[in-house]
């Protein structure tokens, strides 16, 4: 009988954002330790270290709660430039193992495994060398989880079956390997998915399992469920590329920016860090999207098309216009989203201007420079205009699900 062969090594790091922190501090080590965004008495965690979570603490559970529950747990504000650090160095530690593939969020990767890798003994032993590579080479203080198997969604899934160990999947043991596993356990089944699987009588990972991949993109409603399917039975699917369309930045608003002005100076910054990522990535934005969530009335928003443009003052002025339009009322929230990216060597110029296709106005090399001075100074040495009431740290340089801030995004 032939061993086992997978293609796919997948590793998450264990309680990233509060195992940082003990990395940083070591008299924190073995002691309970929760992330907020903001030390505050109504703040929610959102990380907490393995100790604390043995003592029934879950993300997004409250400070107050938490203090009762664990009266030891000690409270540190999340650095999101610290992480990023981190996330730098996790990275480089285990290229020196074997490559990384993809990066899928802040503290998960995937490698592709080649050769006399996919033999099953060998990944299993490149699982171990990762984990000893960032111990040896970030901090004994950051543990991962390793799972091997022949796709991204069975290695992911193998990685979480005995935290922080190396594990792995292949058709051979499935579905009993994970057949104590619920629905929900599953990455891929969403809330949404789960009354839909319900009323068609799959209430389990083995009648899931069994369940045919054209059937599943019905019940997804689309390829997806297909794709899911086929991959939790072992096949290797290539997805095809994907191209980003848009970017932008949100921000809920501190009690100090809750008012129509506040709000419009947040978004207005938020704007000025988006249109410094479209240069930066040698991008051009060919619309405007503008939102703002209040108490009362719901979200409230505006878009538009805009010539090509990476021009921080040609965007504020159309910035303006469109937050006129708004009706602002107790604030809440708000975002900024540019649209219609069009990568620098695609831009065709205006056949109305003499910008040759792809170069930059003298404004937007005018914002260039400006980008420039804030990397090397710091951020804000240069402003375009008035900054907020309360300037909040990691405007626009937050890490969100999927993405990782540039290092530079920490001084525009």
């Amino acid at each position: 009988m032939m061993k086992p062969q997978v293609s796919t090594l997948f590793f998450d790091m264990n309680s990233f954002f509060a195992s940082v922190w003990q990395a940083e501090e070591s008299q924190l080590r073995g002691k309970p330790v929760g992330v907020v965004t903001v030390d505050a008495p109504g703040a929610a965690l959102i990380a907490a270290s393995a100790e604390a979570k043995r003592a029934g603490l879950k993300n997004f559970m409250r400070v107050g709660e938490a203090r009762q529950r664990c009266p030891d747990l000690i409270i540190r504000e999340a650095l999101h430039d610290m992480f990023v650090d981190y996330h730098h160095r996790i990275h480089a530690a285990v290229e020196t193992v074997l490559p990384i593939d993809r990066t899928h969020s802040v503290d998960e990767f995937s490698c592709r495994l080649t050769g006399s890798q996919q033999a099953l003994d060998r990944a299993l032993a490149l699982g171990r060398a990762v984990q000893e590579a960032i111990h040896q080479q970030v901090s004994p203080a950051l543990h991962c989880s390793v799972g091997v198997a022949p796709n991204k969604l069975l290695a992911k899934i193998a990685a979480g079956l005995k935290k922080p160990a190396v594990d792995w999947l292949h058709p051979d043991v499935l579905p009993g390997k994970i057949a104590h596993l619920t629905l929900d356990d599953l990455p891929g089944v969403s809330r949404g998915i789960l009354p839909r699987l319900e009323r068609a009588g799959i209430r389990n990972v083995t009648d899931l399992h069994a369940l045919d991949p054209k059937a599943a993109r019905h019940l997804w409603r689309n390829v997806e469920g297909e794709r899911f399917l086929r991959q939790l039975q072992g096949e290797a699917v290539v997805y095809p590329e994907t191209k980003r369309h848009s970017l932008g930045h949100g921000q809920q608003l501190t009690p100090q920016n809750r008012t129509p002005e506040g709000a419009r100076l947040v978004a207005r910054r938020l704007l000025v860090k988006a249109a410094s990522r479209l240069r930066r990535e040698r991008l051009f934005a060919r619309s405007l999207h503008v939102s703002a969530r209040c108490a009362e009335r719901g979200r409230a928003s505006t878009d538009g098309q805009i010539s090509a443009t990476q021009d921080s003052f040609s965007l504020l002025e159309t910035f303006d216009r469109y937050w006129a339009r708004l009706r602002i009322d107790a604030p809440t929230s708000v975002s900024v989203m540019l649209g219609g990216l069009i990568e620098t060597e695609r831009q065709e110029g205006d056949l109305f201007s003499a910008r040759p296709a792809g170069a930059q106005t003298g404004r937007e090399g005018l914002c260039s420079a400006i980008d420039a001075l804030n990397a090397k100074f710091g951020q804000d040495t240069v402003q375009f205009g008035e900054l907020p009431p309360h300037k909040v740290a990691y405007t626009g340089a937050k890490i969100a699900f999927g993405r990782i801030p540039d290092v530079a995004e920490f001084n525009e």
